[in-house]
């Protein structure tokens, strides 16, 4: 079942890089080393998991995977922002994403720092200039704006920095990976029911959802920087540890911790109940995510 997911969620991303593609031409006079260190950084490869909950969900409530794409970029130009960021040697001091030098090693930091600066902006851009209802695209920005900002990401990933000095506590844990991580994940699947023009309860059920695969995804990902490899992950991996990260993992160990991400996958799946057999592929991605080995 992963193996056939996985090979379903590539098909997707490479249809939606294609299409992604197109989006990133500027308008405007840009800095061609901006362009090209942009590009780089949000093309590379990545299973686009924000952007497929973001198109599925709008497909359950009865919408299409056109009327996804502006939300399915904008969420992947946030991803992208967060990634480049986070990589810097202020922050997690990282030489690999995706398989490739990162964008600062690639580009050098002032440039690296400007990319994601402009990226985090373009993806406000997209919803307000690509969603067709102005009145939609309010509520989609507002609603993106919440779910990155400081409230959001950014208040999750400055607690992530700040608590690499503070000895590992469940509740610091779940702060971080509500925000950092969870709350895109919500947002994506709100996002998408929003421009498939689903009611408030779909909204809801299916932000719930998205919220707790969030939860699964980044225990996982913690778990998998402790057994995975470099090559397998694309990124250096025994790194948590190292730099004392506030995971999971290092709080309960690996087996609580395998069991509190199964508990997030049964929880997301509960949250789809009323949705019945349409909502199978999403089923499948929440599996897929404790399961996956990378």
């Amino acid at each position: 079942m992963t193996s056939t997911f996985l090979q379903r969620l590539r098909d997707f991303a490479a249809g939606f890089d294609r299409q992604f593609g197109d989006y990133l031409q500027p308008a405007g006079n840009v800095p061609p080393e901006l362009i090209e260190a942009i590009r780089y950084s949000v093309l590379a490869p990545g299973k686009r998991i924000r952007p497929y909950l973001a198109t599925r969900c709008c497909e359950l409530v009865g919408g299409t995977a056109y009327e996804a794409l502006p939300v399915a970029a904008a969420l992947e130009c946030v991803h992208a922002f967060s990634l480049i960021h986070d990589d810097l040697p202020a922050m997690d001091d990282d030489d690999l994403r995706r398989g490739q030098p990162t964008c600062h090693k690639k580009f050098g930091e002032a440039t690296a720092i400007l990319a994601g600066d402009a990226l985090i902006v373009l993806a406000f851009e997209l919803l307000a200039s690509r969603v067709e209802d102005q009145a939609l695209a309010a509520g989609m920005v507002l609603k993106l704006a919440r779910g990155a900002g400081w409230a959001g990401m950014i208040g999750g990933q400055t607690a992530d920095v700040l608590g690499e000095s503070r000895p590992p506590t469940p509740e610091l844990v779940e702060y971080i990976d509500e925000h950092k991580t969870a709350s895109i994940f919500q947002i994506a699947c709100e996002l998408g029911a929003m421009a498939g023009h689903g009611g408030e309860a779909d909204v809801s059920s299916l932000g719930q959802f998205g919220r707790q695969v969030g939860r699964a995804f980044q225990i996982a990902d913690d778990l998998l920087d402790l057994s995975a490899t470099t090559d397998l992950m694309g990124k250096k991996v025994g790194k948590d540890a190292a730099a004392n990260k506030q995971t999971l993992p290092q709080c309960l160990g690996i087996e609580q911790s395998r069991l509190a991400a199964k508990e997030a996958v049964e929880a997301a799946i509960t949250a789809l109940e009323g949705f019945g057999t349409e909502a199978e592929e999403l089923r499948a991605l929440a599996r897929y995510v404790v399961d996956r080995n990378y």
